[in-house]
C-alpha cells in the first residue's frame, strides 16, 4: 500500500478547522507515529492548519527520524529540550493563535509549560480529547495485515509454550518460556508484562505473575501478546493442568460460548454497549453474570488498549475498520478463573477473527 500518512495529516487537519483550532501540539507517541512515522520516544510535533507539521526531537533520534519521519514535516533536532526548541520554532508557524494539546496525555509538569512566560504568553492553548485516537480506531489494510501478523507471532509462541507447561513450574517460569518464544517468533516488544496465573489466583483478571507452583488441576490464566511494525496483538487463552473436573469444564465451556458468540455476531455499527450485551447476556443467563466483572473488549493497534471500547457504559458506535478484543471472563474468588481472549476485525460485511487459536479446553503437564 502507499504512504498513508499524507490522508491521516488531512484528516486531522479538517478536525482541527471543525474544532476552531490553528493547530494542535501532539505529546502522545502513538499519535505522533501514526501521523509521522517515528517510532522513537522523545518527541513533540505540532500540526498547523496552514503550513506544514513541525517535529521537534532530540539529538539520540537525528537519524532516526530522517529515516523515519523523512520529508512529511519539518525536522528540528535539539541538544538540550525539546519543549525550548518547541517555543522557538512556533513563531516561525504562519496564523497560530489558537493551538490545542493532548489533554488526556500531558503531565501537569508538561502543562505547567505551556503556561509559562515562553509558551503562555504567545498562544492561547485550549485542551482537546482524542483528535488523533479518533482517527486511530479505523485501521487501514497495512495495519490490519500488522496486527494479523502480531496475532500469528503470538499464536505460534503459545503453540511452542503448551507442550513446556507442567506441574511444579512457577508461574514466573513458564512466562519466561512464553516470553523467549515470543521473542524468537518475531515479536519487537511485549505490549504489556505476560499475565500467568494458576489455581486461585486465576481469578485475579489482572494478576501480577508470581513464583507460585502449578500444581495439578489448577486452572492456568495466560494472558499474552506481540508486537510487529509496532502494532499488538492481545491474547487471553486458559488451560488445566493434568484433568479438568466437571465444574471446570462447566464454567469453561460457557466462556468459550459467550467468547464465540461476541466474536461472530459484534459488527460495525452498533454500539460498543450492545456488544458487551452479546457476551454479558449469555453469561448472566446461565447464572454468572456477577462473576463476569470487566468489559468485553477495546480496541487494539498501536496500543494494546486503545478505542473504541465495547463496555456496559459504552454508547458510541463502532466504527467498520477497527480492531478489537473480545473477552469474556468468569472468575470466582478462591476457586479460580477463566478468560478467553481474541482479536477480531470489523470489516464493512462483518467480524473477521485475526488470532488463529483452538479455543477447546485443553489439558496440559
Amino acid at each position: 500500500m502507499g504512504d498513508r500518512r499524507p490522508a491521516r495529516h488531512a484528516a486531522l487537519v479538517a478536525s482541527l478547522e471543525s474544532a476552531r483550532l490553528d493547530g494542535v501540539l501532539l505529546s502522545r507517541p502513538a499519535n505522533i507515529r501514526y501521523l509521522t512515522g517515528f517510532s522513537g520516544t522523545s518527541a513533540l510535533v505540532f500540526v498547523p492548519v496552514r503550513g506544514d507539521i513541525l517535529f521537534v526531537t532530540d539529538f539520540r533520534y537525528e537519524t532516526q527520524a530522517a529515516a523515519e519521519v523523512g520529508d512529511r514535516a519539518r525536522i528540528s533536532i535539539d541538544r538540550d529540550s525539546v519543549w525550548a526548541r518547541m517555543w522557538r520554532e512556533l513563531p516561525s508557524l504562519p496564523s497560530v493563535e489558537v493551538a490545542g494539546f493532548e489533554s488526556g496525555d500531558l503531565v501537569h509538569r508538561d502543562f505547567e509549560r505551556l503556561l509559562d512566560e515562553k509558551g503562555g504568553k504567545r498562544w492561547h492553548w485550549r485542551p482537546t480529547l482524542d483528535l488523533v485516537e479518533r482517527l486511530r480506531e479505523q485501521k487501514d489494510p497495512d495495519e490490519v495485515a500488522d496486527i494479523t501478523a502480531a496475532a500469528a507471532v503470538a499464536t505460534r509462541a503459545f503453540g511452542r509454550l503448551l507442550p513446556e507447561i507442567r506441574a511444579g513450574m512457577t508461574e514466573l517460569e513458564v512466562a519466561g518460556v512464553l516470553e523467549h518464544a515470543l521473542r524468537e517468533e518475531g515479536s519487537e516488544s511485549f505490549p504489556f508484562p505476560s499475565i500467568i496465573a494458576s489455581g486461585e489466583r486465576s481469578a485475579l483478571p489482572h494478576a501480577r505473575t508470581s513464583a507460585r507452583p502449578l500444581t495439578p488441576g489448577d486452572f492456568v490464566l495466560i494472558d499474552f501478546g506481540a508486537v510487529v511494525a509496532g502494532y499488538c496483538a492481545d491474547v487471553t487463552r486458559t488451560v488445566v493442568v493434568g484433568r479438568a473436573d466437571a465444574e471446570q469444564r462447566e464454567v469453561y465451556e460457557i466462556v468459550r460460548t459467550a467468547n464465540a458468540t461476541a466474536a461472530s455476531q459484534v459488527r460495525a455499527g452498533m454500539t460498543g454497549k450492545a456488544a458487551d450485551a452479546l457476551a454479558r447476556d449469555y453469561i448472566d443467563g446461565r447464572g454468572y453474570g456477577a462473576a463476569f466483572g470487566h468489559s468485553l473488549g477495546h480496541g487494539v493497534g498501536l496500543e494494546v488498549h486503545e478505542a473504541p471500547r465495547l463496555s456496559r457504559s459504552a454508547e458510541a458506535p463502532l466504527v467498520a475498520g477497527a480492531v478489537v478484543t473480545v473477552e469474556p471472563g468468569i472468575y470466582r474468588a478462591g476457586w479460580g478463573g477463566v478468560r478467553i481472549e481474541d482479536d477480531v476485525f470489523l470489516g464493512s460485511t462483518g467480524p473477521t477473527m485475526l488470532t488463529d487459536f483452538t479455543r477447546e479446553l485443553l489439558e496440559v503437564g
